[in-house]
């Protein structure tokens, strides 16, 4: 909820991708409030979600020529829109995007991939997390079986094969309700560098409960909705030791997640925000077993990542690629994902 990451590919949607540039375009604090109060409502209102939705696009279209006016490149063949989510309840069919893809596809001038979730959902699945495809380009000449592991609000892993089998699914929660937390006690939209929660002691007690939650017992393919895992399981904590039971509940569920994978990662690549956390890649380091770095460590752009997933997911769109499978969404079939908008 910092702002958009927008990132240049060349790219097949198969085997080729090769980044060409990108830029984060941070919110202003207005827009973040704005955008940070319609996902706490689930947006309901639907005036509320409106005018978020079309500020939203206006923000991404600018982002976009933006990107390419310093890359120094013309008008893109089409770009990949995933919106923001603001509700994700898979177990009701429901997952909704703001992002409205056809005024985007106006505003540029060009074709628009947008709304990669519901044909999912259609199908059976969760709609998320869709990522899992790219992991396995981006890491298509690694030993494996790898481990990419993405965490942002909520954490998921992609479990890559030998044979380039996938197995994907959320392990739990990721930044979100340590950001609230940090927000809360600190005014801070996170625990920069894992400051307070190095300062902390794990309630060991709280992180057996949180830990119980039912969602653990599921089988994979399952996802989560930001707000699954709220800040509030730390509540009576000292802030320094609500912080440390929080990082220490992202850890551990992503260890505890490996009794599902069909067999141990030989590493562990980590994206999203969380891999800036120093204490929570070194809780992750101590309960894993296999080594743990951050996805820098092969050639990618952390940063980037998701960025350059959805403009590779676009092209796999527009070319009639499966874009979700039953082993990483729980859909019945290998599904086709998103819509493609002309201007």
């Amino acid at each position: 909820m910092d702002g958009i990451d927008a990132a240049l590919l060349h790219t097949d949607g198969e085997d080729l991708a090769v980044p060409l540039a990108a830029r984060c375009f941070p919110y202003t604090a207005d827009f973040r409030t704005r955008l940070d109060a319609l996902v706490r409502d689930g947006a309901r209102d639907p005036a509320q979600r409106a005018a978020v939705e079309e500020a939203l696009t206006e923000l991404h279209a600018r982002a976009v020529r933006a990107l390419l006016a310093e890359a120094g490149l013309p008008r893109p063949d089409l770009v990949g829109f995933h919106g923001h989510t603001v509700l994700h309840r898979p177990a009701e069919g429901r997952s909704l995007q703001i992002g409205d893809g056809p005024r985007l596809a106006r505003r540029l001038g060009c074709p628009v991939a947008w709304d990669f979730r519901s044909a999912d959902l259609a199908a059976g699945g969760e709609g998320a997390p869709l990522a899992p495809i790219y992991h396995a380009c981006v890491t298509r000449d690694l030993e494996r079986p790898v481990a990419v592991l993405n965490i942002g609000g909520v954490a998921n892993l992609t479990w890559i094969g030998e044979g380039g089998e996938l197995l994907a699914f959320d392990t739990g929660p990721g930044n979100a309700p340590i950001d609230d937390w940090a927000a809360r006690h600190l005014g801070r939209p996170c625990d920069e560098d894992g400051r307070l929660a190095a300062a902390g002691r794990i309630d060991e007690e709280r992180l057996e409960a949180a830990l119980a939650h039912p969602f653990f017992e599921r089988p994979p393919p399952k996802s989560l909705d930001r707000q699954d895992f709220p800040a509030s399981l730390a509540e009576g904590l000292a802030p320094a030791d609500g912080a440390a039971t929080l990082t220490a509940l992202a850890a551990a569920a992503v260890a505890q997640a490996c009794r599902w994978l069909p067999a141990p990662p030989r590493r562990w690549l980590v994206t999203g925000g969380g891999r800036r956390n120093p204490v929570l890649m070194a809780m992750l380091a101590a309960r894993l077993e296999a080594p743990v770095t951050a996805i820098e460590a092969v050639g990618a752009d952390g940063d980037a990542l998701e960025a350059q997933c959805f403009a590779y997911l676009a092209v796999r769109v527009l070319r009639g690629l499966p874009t979700s499978f039953p082993t990483t969404t729980g859909a019945r079939t290998p599904v086709c994902g998103g819509r493609i908008a002309r201007p």
